[in-house]
């Protein structure tokens, strides 16, 4: 007998085991409702009990597999699992894997897998076949048509591993599972991770869009369960939950229900770079313009124009290369000077083509087409620029759309994301807060300006004065606390901070403290010496201005929460007014119930506010003051 034949004979040994009486024993994780902690569900797992040492199941399905028992070995399993859960009086649905290849390929009937899962006390109803990741489905049609004659006996079905493997969007849109899992590459890291917290989103709104429950798999960071209860994500199971194990667990794990008990709103992750809008690109702004030959004369350039009036410029192309440009309005007024026509209307069209156009392959995007604008060349911009597929003329862009396309981008950025500091925008900001108000946490909006910034932009400069606001933000991301608080910058000089610290007013004092301080060091040796600048008021009158100060109002939201994130940003804003006119280091307003005299109706809590924000020194200049205020 040769080596191959007796690993075959082995191999065919190990599947008789497993296959047989007690050749598998089965585990069972659990999948818990994360609002409520409560174990709706076990996933059914199966370990053989034969064959040596570290021997998995994925071994024997590998092995099963190649020797063409894959369904077999499968039905076992499950029928194993079936009956483990029964005999344990398991409560709540029941999820077992099979794959592709054994419900529609491998001539199994679906009468075989219903038999399987069959056992006495466990009703066809509570089960759920997760179809696994290990298959291509080069047929999904096929695979359909066998989970219908599955669902019409009350079966349900989930994707598995969905983010990795074989799963896919045509799987999802084909099979309509009934739950989705989600596979632990999309959730572990999901609160650090800008990038897969944006694609859990997206699926988030898909699985709303087609009926599906949503369950992510593999949650062993704390952080990373708060962020899947925040998205709205109803189910979880992985080691932080529980682990797998052959009794059926009933409880979450300590850690994990602790970490539901701290009722912070997760901070979402910043990207790990500025928004970038690669997928707009010069193939957006064609136009399908006709194109001329180099033997084309001036006459026929002038016909072609008169017959497209609405043509910008017209590219010269030689055998599909285009080799130069000949803008409309130049080609005109040329050819109008006096006896033009007649000297060159007969003559090649390259004789009024610019000989260096702009250049630029469909896919180039349009945000690195901006440096056009900046360029000292501003032809371009009145020329536009030539698009080509693979160094072949494709059609015309104008400078116009270009300008019109850059600016779009980078305000909707700028929204998104600061372009001078990089920190969320007005959007994020306005989604955090909506975020805290669902949470029902109280919360501090702290909103942080410079006091006499204008003086000092128009005194020193807008590269000075980016200088500045680049301080502040690094200023106020530094005394913020990653993991509770988020930093905003909503436009100019002006930030949002969302506090969820308990020292929310120790931090607003450093912010205070750091920036006075080291403000001095931006502004000319001699003006910080006497403690400002002359300059110009709005007015246009002179005046001497203090140097440059930061000021924060901060608005404390305790319930009743209002219902729109519009009425924090507004009573923030007036705040920071307030401290900007009274030149204040720190405004306070309090949501409270008010009496109907406008007097807070907690006395003693509005006693113990006055405390805490006395003033932080005799002066009072970096102290707070508070008021009152009902949503």
């Amino acid at each position: 007998m040769t080596l191959l034949q007796h690993c075959d004979d082995l191999g065919t040994e190990l599947l008789d085991q497993a296959v047989g009486h007690g050749g598998l024993s089965a585990v069972f994780q659990p999948i818990f409702r994360l609002d409520t902690l409560d174990v709706v569900a076990y996933e059914g797992l199966s370990r053989p009990f034969v064959g040596p040492a570290g021997l998995t199941i994925l071994d024997l399905l590998d092995l099963a597999r190649a020797k063409g028992r894959l369904g077999e070995l499968e039905l076992k399993a499950a029928q194993t699992i079936c009956q483990a859960f029964s005999a344990a009086a398991g409560q709540g649905r029941l999820l077992i894997n099979l794959s592709a290849h054994t419900i529609s390929r491998s001539g199994l009937r679906h009468e075989q897998i219903i038999a399987a899962l069959s056992v006495p006390g466990l009703d066809l109803g509570r089960i759920t076949i997760e179809i696994t990741e290990r298959d291509i489905v080069d047929d999904p049609v096929e695979l359909v048509e066998a989970m219908k004659l599955l669902r019409a006996r009350g079966v349900r079905v989930a994707l598995d591993d969905f983010g990795n493997g074989q799963s896919n969007f045509q799987m999802w849109n084909e099979i309509r599972p009934d739950v989705v899992k989600l596979d632990r590459y999309l959730i572990d890291g999901l609160a650090t991770s800008a990038e897969r917290l944006a694609i859990v989103r997206g699926l988030c709104q898909i699985a709303e869009a087609l009926g599906a429950d949503l369950v992510g798999e593999g949650v062993e960071d704390p952080a990373d369960m708060r962020m899947l209860r925040d998205l709205g994500l109803k189910y979880a199971q992985g080691f932080l939950l529980g682990r797998p194990s052959p009794s059926l667990a009933e409880n979450v794990s300590d850690e994990a229900r602790e970490a539901i008990r701290n009722h912070v709103v997760p901070v979402p992750p910043r990207p790990a770079r500025p928004i970038s809008h690669q997928s707009m690109h010069a193939g957006h702004l064609i136009i399908q313009a006709p194109s001329a030959t180099p033997h084309r004369t001036n006459d026929d350039i002038a016909a072609l124009f008169s017959s497209h009036p609405d043509l910008h410029a017209i590219a010269v192309v030689d055998d599909g290369r285009p080799i130069g440009l000949i803008n409309r309005h130049r080609f005109n007024e040329d050819l109008a000077k006096p006896f033009m026509r007649e000297l060159f209307g007969r003559k090649a069209c390259t004789t009024s083509m610019h000989t260096a156009p702009l250049i630029c392959d469909e896919m180039q995007s349009v945000e690195s087409m901006a440096d056009i604008l900046r360029g000292e060349d501003q032809r371009y911009l009145v020329d536009g620029f030539i698009i080509t597929r693979a160094a072949r003329y494709l059609g015309l862009g104008t400078g116009e759309d270009l300008v019109r396309r850059v600016t779009e981008l980078r305000i909707e950025a700028a929204r998104h994301a600061n372009p001078l500091t990089f920190l969320p925008g007005n959007i994020p900001v306005t989604e955090h807060i909506a975020r805290l108000l669902r949470g029902k946490r109280p919360f501090v909006a702290a909103y942080a300006d410079l006091n006499d910034f204008k003086p000092f932009n128009d005194r020193y400069g807008y590269f000075r004065g980016d200088g500045m606001i680049r301080l502040l933000a690094d200023i106020l991301t530094t005394q913020a606390d990653p993991s509770l608080d988020f930093v905003g910058h909503i436009g100019g000089d002006d930030f949002l901070v969302l506090f969820q610290s308990d020292d929310w007013k120790v931090r607003c004092t450093r912010v205070l403290e750091e920036f006075n301080a080291r403000v001095r060091a931006l502004f000319d040796p001699v003006d910080a010496a006497r403690g400002g600048i002359e300059g110009e008021d709005r007015r246009g009158l002179r005046q001497f201005f203090p140097l440059t100060k930061v000021v924060i109002g901060a608005v404390l939201v305790e319930p009743p929460f209002p219902r729109r994130p519009e009425h924090i940003a507004a009573l923030a804003a007036r705040a920071k007014h307030h401290a900007k006119r009274e030149r204040l280091g720190l405004h306070v307003i309090v949501s409270a119930v008010m009496d109907g005299s406008g007097l807070p109706v907690d006395a003693n809590r509005s006693a113990s506010l006055l405390c805490a924000l006395a003033p932080a020194n005799e002066d009072g200049a970096q102290g707070a003051t508070l008021e009152f205020a009902n949503f």
